[in-house]
């Protein structure tokens, strides 16, 4: 997790340096939904690259965000899914769906 003195001063800073560009809101949409497995993710989000899958993975969960949860079996596997403080952000998440689907809408007419 970020320091204190690592983060912004502003609110919105520090919620858009949390989660502020596009691959984490897409990793955090498919998280809102169900655990997952690294595959599924990749799978399932379009453009993105297993390394930068990775280092996004890392970072919301070293900003307490995501649990990567390792299951020793032969091959291992790693599933991952929201933590307490990540599921916080569904209404955020939430509310940017509803603006997106009227904005998507207001394009159509």
């Amino acid at each position: 997790m970020r320091t204190k003195e690592e983060l912004p001063v502003c609110p919105v800073a520090t919620t858009v340096g949390l989660i502020g560009n596009k691959w984490k809101l897409l990793i955090l949409r498919n998280l809102l939904c169900e655990t997952q497995r690294f595959t599924q993710l990749h799978r399932t989000i379009a453009g993105i690259s297993q390394k930068v899958l990775t280092e996004n993975l890392r970072a919301l969960e070293q900003d307490g965000l995501v649990h990567r949860e390792v299951y020793a079996h032969v091959p291992s596997r790693v599933e991952y899914s929201l933590t307490d403080l990540g599921n916080t952000l569904r209404p955020i998440l939430t509310a940017m769906e509803t603006w997106g689907c009227e904005y998507l809408s207001r394009q159509q007419r």
